[in-house]
């Protein structure tokens, strides 16, 4: 069921719609080195071979996980003196790109380099950690995208209908829940959702065949999450984790958690980023919230999983609905900054330790207040020896308390 033409081709129309850069390119037959970046079943080895089947150009294709360096030199080779006989360039598709090391990618940099070939990589790593940067630099990248359900259920339909590729040939009565229900599970993968149709419909030797929703289901299994704790993938869902937390989007945050935990995270790199939120985030809107997150830590060493992620939950849905404030990462920003590049300010004599010998000889101490001598624990009294203003809380939570009570003592400062 593999496309052979554009028309074809479903999905990615960001870059492959009419009028868009990709079919561009085909169509002025100008096409370079592409670089195909996206999840499993998302149509990339499938368009490169409608590329293949629109150019002229020999194709070639191998996967980086089965060649190494003399294979790929043997089919540069082979491209340059298909150049010189014939004139015609050689495409050459590499899946896995980022199967490659850096040294087997320099490889292909002159060939690539000089238009000797048309390199199409397909990767389902972030190009711009999993490739060198000259490569890259030499590459139009395209960002593939997971297929849509109504876009899937297309591909479910055509298949069931094609007599001569498909299973159109037999006599199927595929339910609507049972195609839903396929376009659903895959996430997006063709490749999985096409799989599943063929299991469920081969299984059963008597027609008319019934592909129902039980079927669908006893077809395809349980879906394993993506997890490389080096790729981007495992940032951009800590990302999403962190930021819905600060949203104050319980439902996001609690999702995302669920992302991580079913993907086997682990659950101390999760309450980590719980505990930093609480500070960084929340702050003294809510003090509480850092003692439910430190309490959720000890939780999560105490107990593992998987209880502990009722522990975990209960923290990420506190922080999420928590009142916000970050006046406190503010304020120990703009100190450190002050301390990096600014002058040292130097200790007040009166704050200066009075506890060892000879330091009243030296003056250290003295004229000292102390505070709870003084009628509300406030006496005026200088810290620093120049004004400096780093804290300043906002209207929110238990800090509209806090900054009213320093108005009330600046108002009481000489």
């Amino acid at each position: 069921m593999r496309p052979r033409s554009l028309d074809e081709f479903v999905g990615q129309e960001h870059f492959l719609g009419e009028g868009k850069l990709l079919r561009r390119l085909l169509q002025a037959d100008r096409l370079g080195s592409v670089l195909f970046y996206g999840p499993p079943g998302s149509g990339k080895t499938a368009l490169a071979h409608v590329i293949a089947n629109h150019t002229q150009c020999v194709f070639r294709q191998v996967n980086a996980v089965a060649v190494g360096i003399k294979e790929v030199r043997e089919l540069l080779e082979e491209a340059r003196v298909e150049l010189a006989d014939s004139g015609r360039r050689t495409i050459l598709f590499v899946d896995e790109l980022h199967r490659f090391n850096r040294a087997q990618q320099d490889v292909l940099l002159p060939d690539v380099e000089e238009g000797r070939i048309i390199l199409i990589g397909a990767t389902t790593q972030n190009p711009f950690f999993a490739i060198n940067s000259p490569l890259l630099s030499r590459s139009q990248i395209f960002t593939f995208v997971p297929l849509t359900r109504q876009q899937v259920k297309e591909l479910l339909s055509r298949a069931l209908s094609d007599k001569e590729r498909g299973l159109g040939a037999k006599a199927i009565n595929a339910h609507d829940d049972a195609l839903d229900f396929l376009a659903e599970i895959c996430d997006g993968d063709a490749r999985r959702a096409l799989s599943a149709l063929e299991v469920g419909v081969l299984s059963i030797e008597q027609e008319p065949i019934e592909f129902t929703l039980q079927v669908a289901q006893d077809s395809i299994q349980r879906k394993s999450m993506d997890f490389d704790p080096t790729g981007d993938a495992h940032y951009d869902i800590a990302s999403a984790f962190i930021k819905s937390m600060r949203g104050s989007d319980p439902n996001a945050a609690i999702y995302w958690l669920a992302r991580m935990l079913e993907s086997g995270e682990d659950p101390r790199f999760i309450v980590r980023r719980i505990v930093i939120c609480a500070s960084e985030d929340v702050g003294n809107a809510d003090p509480q919230a850092l003692v439910v997150a430190v309490a959720a830590m000890h939780a999560t060493e105490f107990v593992g999983l998987p209880e502990c992620q009722l522990a975990l939950a209960q923290a990420v849905t506190y922080i999420a609905t928590a009142p916000k404030s970050n006046a406190a990462t503010l304020a120990i920003g703009k100190a450190r900054a002050d301390v990096k590049s600014g002058r040292t300010l130097a200790v007040p004599e009166h704050l200066r330790d009075r506890h060892y010998q000879g330091a009243k000889e030296l003056g250290h101490g003295e004229d000292y207040k102390y505070s709870h001598d003084y009628e509300g624990g406030f006496v005026d009294q200088a810290y620093l020896p120049e004004e400096r203003c780093y804290y300043e809380p906002v209207e929110r939570g238990y800090e509209e308390v806090i900054k009213n009570r320093l108005a009330e003592w600046r108002s009481q400062k000489k």
